[in-house]
C-alpha cells in the first residue's frame, strides 16, 4: 500500500515537472501573452517591466495575479494550468 502511495506521488511530480519543462518564454508564446504584452514596451497591455515595478513590494502579488489570469477578472481569462500560470507570473514579476 505504501509503495502505491509513493508511486502516485512520483507520477504526480513527473506530470508537474513535464508542465514546467515548457519554458515561461514558450508558455507566453503558446498562451498568446505576447499579443498584448512585451517585456519593455506597452502594447495593448502593460509592459512586463512595468507590472514587475508595480508589484515589486507586494508579497501577495503572485497569487493575486494568478487568480486574475485564472478567473478572467481584470484580464482576459488564460487557459492554462495552475503550474503554467505560476511560471508565467513568476517570470513577469522577475522582469527588470
Amino acid at each position: 500500500m505504501k509503495s502505491m502511495s509513493l508511486l502516485s506521488a512520483v507520477v504526480g511530480m513527473l506530470v508537474a515537472g513535464a508542465a514546467c519543462a515548457q519554458s515561461a518564454d514558450e508558455l507566453q508564446k503558446s498562451k498568446g501573452c505576447l499579443g498584448c504584452h512585451s517585456f519593455d514596451a506597452k502594447k495593448v497591455g502593460p509592459a512586463y517591466k512595468d507590472v514587475a515595478a508595480k508589484y515589486k513590494d507586494n508579497k501577495d502579488a503572485e497569487g493575486m495575479l494568478v487568480g486574475k489570469l485564472k478567473e478572467g477578472k481584470g484580464h482576459p481569462k488564460v487557459s492554462a494550468s495552475d503550474v503554467e500560470l505560476k511560471a508565467l507570473v513568476k517570470q513577469v514579476l522577475a522582469t527588470k
